[in-house]
């Protein structure tokens, strides 16, 4: 035989010899089939893997078991499970998942020792598989098809399509979005992001127990966003709130063939809508939440509120109507936590002025099954009644109450002009020295021409003091003026990003 041939016949013997590689291509685990180092599972359309990684060089690697995106050359993890315990790998005590029989996906070392696992109960033994799905959800299935457990409900610091951020209201209990420790560190950081287990209608960043940043409530909207980096990347966001009698939560779906797309908090405490940009092989940064001043809780202190511009100007903080900042000379220099305080007293017979545009603030009681004429009666006839907001939900994916009254009986916090847009509202407050009579007649004047007092009435309230009206109808519709609307697209086609609202919908 020449040795051409021999080495040729050598090389084919070796290679069968040789076992086969560590990297599975299918998209379930099964009892009896454990995961090791090295090898993974692959979901059916290659949107994703699971497997084993190590976020650092250290010797010998800290292992975690996590879902990353498996089509795009930078490792991003998606979710981890073993978050607080990472795992040796050494060759004596390689770690290994496994699927039970009793339906639980185990993971261990090479002692028998259980590191982590999905606590499962109340299955009946059989052939249960773990399926990594290509939204990226890992999904054990019972035989007949019964969802037993899946890791979108318990999420690590991505919020993926078709995830839900829930709260549930029996038990005030939700799942929230934990950041990394650190950018090579995937325990848990100081930095959490959920919706309010005390009201169920708005969204917080915290630092530990501390809020940072805050959505403002739920005014029954859902929208759709368009948005767009460089000119180049563009994808369509459907961001939708769904309240049910059992839970409300937040979900949000891609336009068709959308490149990666996720909401992310970083270990930083950014709350960030990141696409993936094949161009340049990176995540591009769409928008953020929690990096502006006026985006930092409280920023501009009791009583104040943060006036968002739109006509290319600086973001400032204001005082309310009827305040006046409380330390004048630290407000001038820009040191705005002391807020504002009134100018004077407030009386039970003081009138509201309506504030259009708002993202009302923090610290307010629901009032539940009223109207906006009972809203607004709840809050007039209550001495201590400060402000109040109503929303009419009967667009939205909501079952039971579709009423929204929000009374304020202290401090003003956290409260913004947002210009209006998704998530703005009319915020009613109570102005000291403002006749009720003449703030009604001018709320109904501005509203709705139809409604519009008789100058008789006006010149009459005027010259006495004080008259009976009727009680107010629902408010009317606020427009954006079609300037506004000039500047907005001026200024965003100007940028290198930009966000777009193109569609508000009651769903």
């Amino acid at each position: 035989m020449a040795w051409p041939a021999i080495i040729r016949y050598a090389t084919v013997l070796v290679l069968l010899l040789l076992p086969p590689p560590p990297c599975a291509t299918e998209d379930r685990l099964v009892p009896g089939k454990p995961l090791s180092p090295g090898a993974t599972i692959v979901s059916d359309g290659g949107s994703f893997a699971l497997g084993f990684f190590s976020p650092t060089n250290s010797t010998p690697a800290k292992l975690y078991l996590g879902i990353w995106y498996n089509d795009i050359p930078r490792l991003t993890v998606v979710w981890v499970a073993n978050r607080e315990i990472p795992v040796t790998n050494t060759t004596s005590s390689p770690p290994a998942l496994s699927l039970t029989n009793a339906s639980n996906l185990v993971l261990s070392d090479a002692d028998g020792h259980v590191l982590w696992t999905t606590d499962v109960t109340g299955a009946a033994a059989g052939n249960a598989t773990a399926v990594l799905m290509d939204t990226g959800n890992l999904v054990i299935w019972s035989p007949d098809g019964t969802n037993l457990w899946q890791s979108f409900d318990h999420p690590a610091d991505t919020f993926l399509p078709g995830m839900r951020i829930r709260i549930r209201y029996e038990t005030r209990a939700g799942k929230r979005l934990v950041s990394w420790k650190g950018p090579d560190d995937p325990s848990p950081g100081s930095f959490s992001f959920g919706g309010d287990p005390e009201t169920f209608l708005q969204i917080f960043v915290w630092n530990a127990t501390r809020p940072i940043w805050r959505s403002g409530p739920w005014t029954g909207d859902s929208f759709s966003v368009q948005v767009q980096f460089q000119m180049v990347i563009s994808v369509i966001v459907n961001l939708n709130v769904v309240n049910t009698k059992k839970e409300i939560y937040i979900t949000f779906s891609l336009s068709p063939g959308a490149a990666h797309t996720r909401y992310v908090l970083t270990d930083s405490g950014e709350y960030q809508l990141q696409t993936w940009n094949s161009a340049s092989s990176a995540w591009a940064v769409l928008s953020e939440w929690t990096g502006g001043y006026c985006s930092r809780y409280g920023y501009c202190g009791p009583n104040g509120y943060c006036d968002n511009r739109w006509d290319g100007n600086p973001s400032t903080c204001k005082c309310l109507d009827g305040f006046a900042p409380a330390n004048p000379e630290g407000w001038s220099s820009g040191r705005f936590s002391p807020g504002c305080r009134r100018k004077e007293a407030l009386q039970c017979s003081d009138g509201f002025l309506a504030l259009p545009g708002m993202k009302s603030p923090d610290k307010f009681v629901l009032v539940e099954n009223r109207t906006f004429q009972e809203c607004a009666a709840e809050c007039t006839r209550n001495c201590s009644c400060v402000a109040y907001a109503y929303a009419d939900l009967s667009t939205s994916r909501i079952k039971g109450d579709v009423t929204r009254c929000l009374v304020w009986t202290g401090e003003l916090i956290d409260t913004e002009k947002i210009g209006v847009n998704a998530g703005s509202e009319t915020l009613y407050l109570r102005i000291a020295g403002l006749d009720a009579a003449l703030s009604l007649a001018w709320f109904k004047f501005k509203e709705n021409p139809d409604d519009r007092p008789l100058m008789s009435s006006v010149v009459f309230t005027l010259e006495n003091g004080s008259t009976t009206l009727p009680a107010p109808n629902n408010p009317g519709h606020y427009g954006q003026r079609s300037s506004d609307l000039e500047q907005i697209r001026d200024r965003t086609e100007n940028s290198m990003n930009s966000l777009t609202l193109t569609n508000i919908e009651g769903r």
